[in-house]
């Protein structure tokens, strides 16, 4: 099928009935519909008449014959008592084990063989849904076996009577239509002239237990061979020919097997094949063999042959190919390794980061409560066993007294995640100590991240809370704090938003001024707070939003604890940074 395999069951069945539908119209126009031919009683010809014969001895082993001539020219019926076909070749034709016929050629007028007339035959059917030649003397070659022409039969008929050269064990693959059904068959023919006419034989190519033997080979990775050792002839079976890659008619002597031992396994070996000389069975090994360079492992079975004096003249060899098998668990051990490998890694980076994460996300101190703030802080990582991410904040009381307050998100997981934000956590820091704007500590930061060689980008918010709680702040492609006001909670806005640090160098970023009032709930979070598969941001913003609204009269630590266990319910995809401060 050159078209794309349908994915429902309904469709394939349809595809399937077809591609059959195509290759039976079209085998039925290359081959022509066998029409049946008419009984016996219904044929006008003396040709067609084989119902009575001379008999000798056994009447089951009469051929069916129609050859002989009268004198004025034609055929000789089997009423005429001057025609014996005990006394012909066809006397013969029961004696060959094979379907076998005697065919008269039809020419045209220039002379030419279009066709033959089956004058005798014997009972040998070649395939169950052929009919045996005895049954067709009399009529047309091509009539019998419509499927003649298309198939080269009737052309190597005809050049074989032509040249007086004999047939040898031509293939053919001939094709019937019988009773609406098509038949195939691949048939093994042989013809030689003989007075003028021919006498053909054919047969299966393979029985059908000899198909279904070499299938069973195949399908089980086995096969056999037999070692005459009187004469030295050697038989192997097709599925031992595949295994050890040899061609059918050139099997390996017990000699020439030796040579592909393993060296590692000729003991084992020498002793299996004692053993089998010595007639013990059955023997039973295991062996490695190099074969076109590889080594195959076979289980090997061996059983003497014994004559009638006790004495085995000839070894029976049964191997199965333990190859993909062996390959396969090799795979699965190397498999194994390297998952404990990298199990031990992730292991160790878990180790490293977590202690990373410990000692950058810091505890809020006491002094943030003296000037009045409840902080509280969480991360969720995005793997229940992880504590790798980018997800970072920092609230700390800055020597001017004012509060820095600043979240961000820095690209990927792992340990370098960790590295890029701890490298913008710690920059933050420093720059905040300058005293000056948030906008313009975030656009240092923006030509910090631009510098870096791996090109990543983040995600920031920094500002500053003053002695007044009026909150300062800069926006670089963060989401919007939330305040929660009297039982009712509201995203900042985001005019002055600012693009992704390091993704536009130079960007100079503005500074936003919201007051917070007493009672405020001042909340910062990361992106992956208000992700979902499937779903707008917008949506989970507005969650988020609801959520804290509804977290009304609960303490930051309270309100964290909230939006944690709603968020794990949810699932979630990346990590999560959450920052709750109450203005006192």
């Amino acid at each position: 099928m050159n078209f794309p395999l349908p994915d429902d069951v309904t469709e394939l069945k349809a595809v399937i009935g077809r591609e059959i539908a195509a290759l039976r119209a079209d085998v039925r126009r290359k081959t022509g519909a066998r029409q049946p031919p008419p009984l016996a009683q219904d044929r006008a010809s003396p040709l067609q008449s084989t119902a009575v014969l001379p008999r000798r001895a056994d009447a089951s082993l009469s051929p069916s014959c129609v050859c002989g001539k009268q004198e004025d020219g034609r055929p000789v019926g089997v009423d005429d008592e001057e025609h014996d076909p005990w006394s012909c070749i066809c006397a013969t034709l029961p004696a060959i084990p094979v379907s076998a016929a005697l065919l008269a050629p039809v020419r045209d007028d220039d002379g030419g063989v279009v066709d033959f007339v089956i004058r005798a035959g014997n009972h040998i059917r070649s395939a169950e849904w052929l009919e045996a030649p005895a049954h067709q003397v009399g009529q047309r070659f091509m009539e019998a076996r419509p499927g003649a022409a298309a198939s080269g039969l009737l052309a190597a008929l005809s050049e074989t009577l032509t040249t007086g050269l004999p047939m040898e064990s031509v293939v053919v693959d001939y094709t019937e239509e019988r009773l609406g059904r098509l038949h195939r068959a691949q048939l093994l023919y042989c013809a030689a002239s003989c007075g003028g006419q021919l006498v053909a034989t054919w047969r299966p190519v393979r029985s059908q237990a000899e198909l279904l033997t070499v299938d069973a080979q195949h399908l089980a990775s086995m096969g056999w061979g037999h070692w005459d050792l009187l004469s030295g002839k050697v038989t192997w079976s097709e599925g031992l020919s595949r295994i050890f890659r040899t061609d059918l008619n050139m099997p390996w002597s017990l000699e020439e097997l030796c040579d592909a031992l393993l060296p590692a396994d000729t003991t084992a070996f020498a002793e299996f094949i004692t053993a089998v000389l010595a007639g013990e069975e059955p023997a039973w090994t295991r062996i490695r063999f190099l074969v076109l360079g590889e080594v195959r492992t076979l289980d090997l079975l061996g059983r003497p042959v014994a004559g009638t004096d006790g004495r085995p003249w000839a070894v029976h060899l049964v191997a199965r190919d333990l190859t993909p098998q062996m390959r396969s668990r090799r795979r699965l051990v190397e498999t194994e390794r390297e998952t404990e490998r990298l199990r031990q890694q992730a292991e160790a980076e878990r180790e490293v980061a977590g202690m990373l994460r410990e000692a950058l996300l810091p505890t809020h101190s006491e002094q943030l409560a003296a000037v009045g703030l409840t902080v509280a802080a969480a991360y969720q990582p995005s793997e229940v066993d992880s504590a790798v991410g980018g997800d970072w904040y920092k609230c700390r009381l800055l020597p001017d007294g004012r509060v820095l307050v600043a979240m961000g998100d820095a690209c990927g997981h792992g340990l370098e995640a960790v590295a890029r934000m701890a490298q913008q956590r710690h920059a933050l820091a420093g720059l905040a100590q300058t005293g000056a704007p948030a906008g313009e500590i975030m656009t240092w930061l923006n030509e910090l991240v631009c510098s870096d060689p791996s090109g990543q980008t983040a995600t920031a918010i920094a500002g500053h809370l003053d002695a007044d709680r009026v909150l300062h702040w800069a926006d670089a492609g963060h989401p919007a704090p939330v305040v929660r006001r009297e039982g009712r909670a509201f995203p900042l806005a985001t005019e002055q938003r600012g693009p992704l640090l390091g993704a536009l160098p130079g960007y100079a970023y503005e500074t936003s001024a919201y007051p917070l009032q007493r009672g405020d709930l001042l909340l910062m979070y990361t992106d992956g707070m208000v992700e979902r598969r499937g779903e707008d941001i917008t949506e989970g913003i507005d969650r988020l939003v609801r959520t804290v609204g509804d977290a009304a009269g609960l303490t930051p630590q309270q309100t964290i604890d909230r939006l944690v266990e709603d968020h794990a319910r949810s699932g979630h995809d990346d990590d999560a940074c959450l920052l709750a401060i109450r203005v006192d």
